[in-house]
């Protein structure tokens, strides 16, 4: 009987293994559409003459606190008035 609880022990937690591992490839299909969506994005803005490197900074800004932009800033500022390029 020991076996057999042991054999069912590892049916259930190989099925488990498998339904996470699917799941898993499941969300890397989806990571990957997504990305292939957004490169479609930045073709089409690049074509209507966006500079998408441009655009990329942006977006990296606008999931920043403002907060924290304002004193990179402001530090950026200081060093560039610092080696004379302002």
């Amino acid at each position: 009987m020991n076996d057999m609880t042991s054999d069912s022990n590892y049916r259930v937690t190989a099925d488990e293994l498998r339904q996470f591992i699917e799941r898993f490839e499941r969300l890397e299909a989806e990571k990957k559409d997504i990305a292939d969506q957004q490169k479609e994005v930045m073709a089409e803005a690049k074509a209507r003459g966006y500079d998408t490197k441009v655009m990329r900074k942006v977006i990296a800004l606008r999931k920043r606190d403002r907060d924290d932009i304002a004193e990179e800033e402001a530090v950026l500022e200081m060093y560039k008035e610092a080696l004379g390029m302002t």
